[in-house]
This record gives structure tokens, C-alpha cells and sequence, in this order.
């Protein structure tokens, strides 16, 4: 299933471009498993402009993010457990209770599950203003820095 979708997302940016990235970070935040990252750098390393491919990543990303807040303000927490697990929920919980924005910052920023940091945010009712905030301050820097990777890269080659 895992090289399905994988498949799937390297066809929609080679043959989508921008709309493909969208696509793809956009259900990441949400549910699929398939990182946008490599996509991002690989629609920069196809001729996409890196900036503009990582502002519709990013765009796409918090967008995203704010359906998982939405889905789990709505769906609560008995299903988010199932989904994730007591353990992952109880230590979503505390994170949340401790850290709130920054909890969402850092796993814009880094490999956490950021689809599992929007989802308790719903469930935890953080405020959707400095939620959007701290995802779009997450994750431009890391699309912006992957897509100058996948620049510099084809420059290279």
C-alpha cells in the first residue's frame, strides 16, 4: 500500500507540478502516511521555483492541519484514541497541557507526526489562531529549506 501511494504522489507533482505538492501535503496533514518532503525536493529538482513550492506546501500543509483540528474537535477523543493509541494520546495530552503552540511548532518543524500534533490540538481545543500561526511558522522554514535541497541538487548534477 505504502509504494502505492508513493507512486501515486511522484505522478501527481511530475505530472500536476504545483497541484500535485498541494495534494500531497495537504492529505498528509490529515491522514496518508507519505511525507511531502521528498516531493517538495523533487518538484524543486524538476524546474518547480523553491519557493513557491514550498509557500503552496506550506499553505497546503496548514490547511490540512486545520481539517485535523477540525476532525478532532468534532470527532473527540474516543475515536483519536483509537486512531492513535492510549499511549500516543495520553502523551499528546501532556504535551499539550505543557506546551500547547510550541508542541505544534516543533512537529512543524521536525519528523514528529505533524498530523497527530494537529489532531490533539483539536481535541485539546487550542485556540485556531495561534494554531495556524505555529503551523505556518513550523513548516515554511522545513519546505523552504527541502526545497532549496532539491534546487541545489539538480544544480549539482
Amino acid at each position: 500500500m505504502f509504494s502505492e501511494l508513493h507512486s501515486l504522489a511522484k505522478a501527481l507533482v511530475e505530472d500536476y507540478g504545483y497541484v500535485g505538492i498541494f495534494l500531497i501535503s495537504f492529505s498528509e496533514s490529515i491522514a496518508q502516511p507519505v511525507p511531502p518532503d521528498p516531493f517538495i525536493a523533487g518538484g524543486s529538482a524538476l524546474g518547480l521555483h523553491p519557493l513557491v513550492a514550498s509557500l503552496v506546501a506550506t499553505v497546503a500543509s496548514v490547511l490540512g492541519g486545520l481539517t485535523s483540528h477540525t476532525l478532532g474537535s468534532l470527532l473527540g477523543e474516543r475515536v483519536v484514541k483509537r486512531l492513535i493509541g492510549e499511549r500516543n494520546f495520553l502523551r499528546g495530552e501532556s504535551l499539550f497541557n505543557r506546551y500547547g503552540v510550541w508542541a505544534v511548532l516543533v512537529a512543524g518543524l521536525t519528523p514528529i507526526p505533524f498530523k497527530a500534533v494537529c489532531w490533539l490540538a483539536g481535541i485539546f481545543e487550542m485556540r485556531r489562531f495561534p494554531f495556524l500561526v505555529a503551523s505556518f511558522l513550523g513548516r515554511f522554514p522545513r519546505f523552504l529549506l527541502v526545497a532549496y535541497a532539491g534546487d541545489l541538487i539538480s544544480q549539482l548534477l
